[in-house]
């Protein structure tokens, strides 16, 4: 069970889905989705009208940082762009330092800080616009801890979480890192249940109403398998790297009904983001020569898509930063209410 606790606290079009691996369909009551059909894959719409047809626009970011940071990636972390309402950090194996205000002094004070929640290395933090407080009301952050002594190193293992309703919104942000190792996959499948079922448990509040948007973000650590590891890099070499999604546990173990059910993600059009040699953009050439893999995601998914329409607009790699062995992978999704709140 998490450790519940409050906090107080101070916009596109329908998109087309495209099921794994290419049957089209649409998120509303007309296309409704059958059991087991895995992880619907979503087309990026790069037009986003910031605030002018959107109701809501959230850029969402996740990085295991491997117990390395400077101010500088993380200025690189949250660009210079700033055309969304909310910011959404997710971080693992964090360091010991104060991440919160590198955060703060990097947004420039274009945004502010909305919530936090911690557990050892595993962080969330989300920021809004200037006097987004006014808008925001019932902030709730939860924590949910899985395996052993991982804290010790700082690569602990589990999932922290924020609850909050903004502009009479109501929005749910995972941020988790789950077990390593690529014959772990029912480990991590089970880690993601124990999570989904512990965190704002509706044992604890069965009259809460659910979330209309829920986004997890994280290491969530699953791997390519049933291809060699050589082959793979050459695909990725020559920029056919999308032919590894078949070879994708994350959409495997999806599609088999066992995690993320009725969650949509955006088209990995990038390359795999771990393990990178650090300080470049090589992948491990250490005696252990890991397989490349999408160990970093962020996926989504909404309650009621009668009453709210979610579009994505970006799903990327961010291949400049250097300093760990991930990639940080950033998302901007949009929301538009068909009523109002």
């Amino acid at each position: 069970m998490g450790n519940f606790s409050s906090i107080h606290a101070a916009k596109g079009r329908r998109f087309k889905l495209r099921r794994k691996p290419i049957q089209l369909g649409s998120l509303d009551s007309h296309g409704a989705t059958m059991s087991h059909e895995g992880i619907k894959t979503v087309r990026v719409d790069n037009r986003c009208d910031f605030s002018s047809y959107s109701d809501l626009c959230i850029c969402v970011v996740t990085w295991n940082m491997n117990g390395q940071v400077t101010y500088e990636d993380l200025a690189e972390l949250v660009g210079n762009n700033r055309k969304f309402d909310l910011l959404v950090v997710g971080l693992q194996e964090v360091p010991r330092k104060n991440i919160s205000r590198l955060l703060q002094a990097a947004l420039l004070d274009s945004h502010i800080l909305l919530g936090n929640s911690i557990m050892q290395s595993i962080h969330l933090y989300v920021f809004g616009l200037k006097d987004s407080d006014l808008f925001t009301k019932e902030v709730k952050i939860d924590k949910s801890p899985v395996g052993g002594f991982g804290g010790l190193i700082r690569r602990k293992k589990g999932a922290v979480a924020i609850r909050l309703n903004y502009k009479g919104i109501t929005m749910v942000f995972i941020s988790c890192h789950l077990s390593a190792h690529a014959q772990n996959v029912e480990k991590r499948n089970s880690e993601f249940r124990n999570v989904s079922e512990s965190l704002f448990s509706q044992k604890l509040n069965p009259y809460a109403r659910p979330a209309q948007i829920t986004v997890w973000l994280g290491d969530l650590n699953y791997r390519i398998q049933g291809i060699g590891n050589y082959p793979a890099r050459d695909l990725i070499h020559n920029d056919l790297h999308r032919q590894l999604t078949n070879n994708d546990q994350l959409l495997q173990e999806a599609e088999r009904g066992q995690i993320f059910e009725g969650y949509s993600e955006g088209t990995l059009t990038f390359k795999p983001t771990y393990k990178y040699n650090i300080g470049s953009s090589n992948y491990d050439t250490s005696y252990k020569v890991r397989m490349p893999s999408w160990t970093d995601r962020i996926l989504f998914k909404t309650q009621d898509t009668e009453e709210i329409h979610a579009t994505l607009h970006s799903y990327e790699a961010m291949d400049d930063i250097h300093s760990s062995d991930h990639k940080p992978v950033k998302a901007h999704i949009c929301l538009k209410l068909s009523k109002p709140s």
